[in-house]
């Protein structure tokens, strides 16, 4: 907008030029007559003469005439006066109109006329070209936004169709006080188990595990046969029972501890895992899990427990 009104201010500044020139060309309302010489011009040419003449008749005057023109001042000698000179130009002639400025002057008008059309139609075009500029703008937000909005589709149904493994506690067939930590893919693709770690430890509560999940460096470099698991299909990843308290206790006083959940046994891990499809290091995945063994004095249990650091999904 900024730039069509800079025009059309350079387009009237143009037009006003034109115009100025046009009646500085143009001749006068009285061109064609000589003016008359008025009544007064007249008498101060008919008097122009004698006035003139008036320093040399002043020469030629006898001393006797001087006396008598300077007694003629109330009896008082006068001073000599200089006379006073009135001269009267002739008038110029008017000039004619040629033709050659009565055809400039044509021009000059015709191109102001075109002038200003240009500029009408310069305007115009500037309309339609902002018109058509704000039009591109709102079909090209309008193209961001359904590409967008494709994108958003694709990832979400490329989230819907992934593979997701989950992990699930359950008591073991045939077993008294074991419990099973099982490791199923809930998604809609196969899934293939690259690495898994777990670490067990002792703490009085879930506040004093470290904020981080902390494991051995020997199971890192430890290799695993991959398990690949297709949609609804499990795996197990873990036994923890009963007789397995006592070795990690190390002593019948913690293990008198673990009894009264003066402190608690906390058992941990991870899951790292990518699609089948997937290229080779690609779309990796993890899942992390705790749980929490509750020992009784005659029967135990399991439960999923932990930070939300521990059971967190990738």
């Amino acid at each position: 907008m900024c730039y069509i009104c800079a025009m059309m201010l350079r387009g009237l500044a143009s037009l006003a030029v034109l115009l100025s020139m046009v009646q500085a060309n143009a001749p006068g309302p009285n061109a064609g007559s000589a003016p008359k010489p008025s009544a007064a011009n007249s008498s101060a040419t008919s008097h122009a003469s004698p006035i003139l003449q008036s320093p040399v008749q002043a020469e030629s005057e006898t001393p006797s005439q001087n006396a008598t023109v300077k007694a003629d001042c109330n009896g008082v000698p006068c001073e000599d006066q200089q006379p006073h000179l009135i001269v009267t130009l002739p008038p110029q002639p008017a000039q004619p109109w040629l033709l050659r400025e009565r055809i400039s002057w044509g021009v000059y008008l015709v191109l102001a006329l075109v002038g200003y059309v240009a500029i009408l139609l310069a305007l115009s075009t500037l309309k339609k070209i902002e018109r058509n500029t704000v039009l591109a703008e709102t079909t090209a937000q309008a193209a961001l936004d359904a590409a967008q909005a494709a994108l958003a589709t694709a990832q979400a149904i490329l989230v819907a169709e992934r593979p997701w493994i989950l992990v699930s506690v359950e008591p073991t067939i045939n077993k008294p006080n074991s419990f099973t930590i099982t490791a199923t893919n809930k998604g809609r693709t196969p899934a293939t188990i690259t690495a898994m770690l777990e670490q067990v430890g002792i703490k009085s509560d879930e506040a004093h595990l470290p904020a981080t999940p902390e494991y051995d460096d020997r199971q890192n470099s430890q290799p695993m046969i991959p398990v690949t698991l297709v949609p609804g299909e499990s795996t197990p990843i873990k036994i923890f029972s009963r007789d397995d308290v006592p070795a990690i206790c190390e002593s019948e006083d913690r293990v008198k501890l673990i009894e009264n959940w003066d402190e608690k046994i906390f058992v941990h891990g991870r899951i790292a895992y990518r699609e089948l499809v997937a290229p080779k290091g690609g779309n990796e995945h993890e899942t992390n899990w705790c749980c929490w063994y509750i020992h009784g004095r005659q029967k135990s249990g399991m439960v999923i427990a932990g930070p939300p650091e521990y059971n967190s999904h990738t």
